[in-house]
């Protein structure tokens, strides 16, 4: 098993590679995200794992425990989806994550949980092991919203939390409409899914501080992207007095601050990480900014309180500054608590004695799939620096085994 994972780790590592910086940029429909795709369904193929695809571009591949298959079927995303017994006859067990990145993003967040589930089927076989329930490995499209925008996008269609007509209406940095790049239309891909178990880096210190290579998660943090559009007037940047400006630029500057210092107040998270400046000039007073506002806390009141203080404090200076401001809230997403009994579950009787279970503020598939219904787990894999959405994002060999073995344990007490 060791060898099978460095293989397939080695196999990914220079995908979307960035020379210049070391980061990933493997955005949906796009080179990279496609070349590890195919990847993917190669790998399902040699395991003899049957794939279904929806018309959204998500991925399901069944082990359903009669050993190598000798054959594969492929339903195509214009097909209307899995029928008759390219179902599993019984509530099957789903983990997997997703293949793409953030923009100069690490290697770990979504890929090593690609890698451990099918590792984990590899461990499994070895044991000799033949689920009673299938196993299969799911790959989600566009979960970082790095290029739609929208987090979660793939697993948000295929539960029915986003319809296809107002996903295929989303565009990328280009113009690009989601609607030109897929046909869209509907999904049955979970319809056989009873238990989702999702292996993910740890994007923070929990488990550096417990001394754990792996843990469990509790619940996710609610969490929101919000466009903030501050309109002023362009004006020449050497001959305009500076009390005769209208400009958006220093109301924004204000509100990033505002932002910072209300979340570390209430030891929450507020990040303006995305700008936009029209004219964009050097010599000129900008007409236009837009900033897009990353807010998190510990519940769902709470992110309401916090974005609506940085959104009145916002207003209260544009008033001062002569310009305006227009709050649009993107996308929310309201906390999940995880079974706490399959969590438990999940956590308990390891060798080295049960996993830590401990909250994270990071958005995952998991969540959309627990909100729609789906009994849903996390397994987190300990990130020696913390560091996540970078380059410097890490995790050692020997946790992401300890991982591996994790997820196989957990697949196998829910397949019996």
């Amino acid at each position: 098993m060791p060898d099978d994972f460095e293989r397939m780790w080695s196999d990914l590592a220079p995908i979307g590679r960035s020379a210049r910086t070391g980061g990933y940029f493997r955005q949906p429909f796009l080179s990279a995200e496609r070349e590890l795709a195919d990847w993917f369904l190669e790998q399902c193929v040699s395991r003899g794992l049957e794939v279904e695809t929806d018309a959204f571009g998500n991925v399901v591949a069944w082990w359903r425990g009669g050993g190598v298959v000798s054959h594969l079927r492929v339903h195509e995303p214009s097909e209307p989806g899995p029928k008759g017994d390219s179902l599993p006859t019984s509530a099957g067990i789903l983990t997997g994550s997703h293949l793409d990145s953030v923009l100069d993003g690490g290697a770990y967040d979504g890929p090593l949980g690609v890698v451990s589930a099918l590792a984990a089927i590899d461990e499994l076989r070895r044991r000799g092991f033949l689920p009673t329930r299938p196993i299969g490995v799911g790959v989600f499209v566009e979960e970082e919203g790095s290029r739609f925008g929208l987090a979660c996008l793939g697993s948000r269609l295929a539960t029915g939390a986003m319809s296809w007509e107002s996903a295929r209406e989303l565009s990328d940095r280009d113009g690009v409409r989601l609607g030109d790049v897929l046909e869209g239309g509907s999904s049955s891909l979970l319809a056989g899914v009873g238990t989702f178990v999702e292996l993910h880096v740890e994007q923070g210190r929990d488990l550096v501080d417990r001394a754990a290579a792996v843990g469990v998660a509790s619940e996710i943090w609610p969490h929101g992207r919000y466009r903030f559009d501050f309109a002023g007037q362009a004006n020449h940047a050497g001959t305009t007095r500076m009390v005769d400006r209208k400009d958006p630029m220093l109301t924004y500057a204000m509100t990033a601050l505002a932002a910072n210092k209300q979340a570390r107040l209430v030891d929450q998270r507020a990040t303006f990480g995305r700008i936009e400046v029209a004219p964009n000039g050097t010599n000129a007073v900008p007409s236009r900014v837009t900033a897009w506002l990353d807010a998190r806390a510990s519940s769902d009141a709470s992110l309401g309180d916090l974005v609506e203080t940085i959104t009145r404090q916002a207003l209260e200076r544009a008033e001062r500054d002569g310009t305006s401001l227009e709050v649009t809230a993107e996308s929310v997403s309201a906390s999940v608590a995880f079974d706490p009994a399959l969590a438990a579950a999940v956590a308990a009787d390891h060798a080295d004695g049960d996993w830590p279970i401990v909250p994270t503020a990071a958005g995952h598939d998991a969540g959309i799939l627990s909100a729609a219904g789906i009994p849903s787990a996390m397994l987190f894999v300990r990130n020696p620096t913390g560091i996540s959405h970078s380059p410097e994002e890490h995790a050692e060999v020997p946790d992401c085994l300890v991982g591996v073995h994790a997820l196989a344990d957990t697949l196998e007490r829910l397949a019996r």
